[in-house]
């Protein structure tokens, strides 16, 4: 499969798949274009233009042998071939989704259907290529997928991480975090744990430190991501307990 360069004259023939190195490569390491073909010379052509233009790619002849050096979770992108022998583009897409860690699928075809594009894109396909494609194209949607993919990586990192620091929250300090980001005063909250205001201020303090929250919008923020991730963090007032005070 011919790749066009932006002024659609064809590229050179490229080098030899096996002149990559392609096994030596990190799969779940850092950002890369995952190039998923089994076209040899859409592949290894996609591969050349891609690195000379600085990105991290790696190629691979089926969507097996991608899931089977995928040790952890993918970033960067996929540049998918929808059909392929053995599992499909779609199938992988589905492998993937279940895994909760799918990066931006772009698929290529060579099949102009709109039925497939739409069903593609219905089931959470990035973008969708008709090949031939020039290398503009390709690039331009690249470059959009992995900036999206960077957002991703980094929203799940600041989950990760404010999970961990929420998890060394007392009992105390979370129904203290409950009453801020409810607006509660401070002698609401001594009331709620039956302490004075000057412990509820010091258990604001320890919280506030624990969660590297400066402000009160920055509590409220971490709120919401943990909640959207399914972990409850409102307490319902009062249920005095001297565990708590701790």
């Amino acid at each position: 499969m011919t790749i066009y360069a932006a002024d659609q004259s064809s590229i050179a023939a490229p080098a030899p798949l096996s002149a990559w190195s392609e096994a030596d490569q990190d799969v779940s390491g850092e950002p890369a274009v995952h190039v998923i073909d089994d076209d040899d010379s859409f592949r290894t052509g996609m591969l050349r233009i891609l690195r000379v233009c600085g990105h991290r790619a790696i190629g691979y002849g089926c969507a097996g042998e991608f899931l089977l050096r995928l040790q952890g979770e993918a970033s960067g992108c996929c540049l998918l071939d929808i059909t392929m022998p053995g599992p499909s583009g779609m199938d992988l897409l589905r492998a993937l989704k279940q895994r909760g860690s799918a990066p931006p699928i772009i698929f290529v075809t060579a099949r102009d259907d709109v039925m497939t594009s739409v069903d593609a894109m219905k089931k959470g396909a990035f973008d969708y290529i008709v090949k031939p494609a020039s290398a503009a194209r390709v690039l331009a949607v690249v470059e959009r997928a992995l900036q999206v993919d960077a957002k991703r990586v980094a929203a799940r990192t600041e989950l990760r991480e404010l999970s961990t620091r929420f998890a060394t929250l007392t009992g105390a300090e979370r129904t203290i975090f409950s009453g801020v980001i409810s607006h509660r005063l401070n002698k609401q909250m001594a009331a709620d744990l039956g302490a004075c205001e000057r412990t509820v201020k010091a258990l604001r303090a320890r919280m506030m430190s624990k969660l590297r929250a400066r402000t009160v919008p920055e509590l409220v923020r971490a709120a919401a991501v943990l909640e959207q991730a399914g972990i409850f963090v409102q307490q319902s007032p009062g249920g005095r307990s001297p565990a708590y005070l701790v």
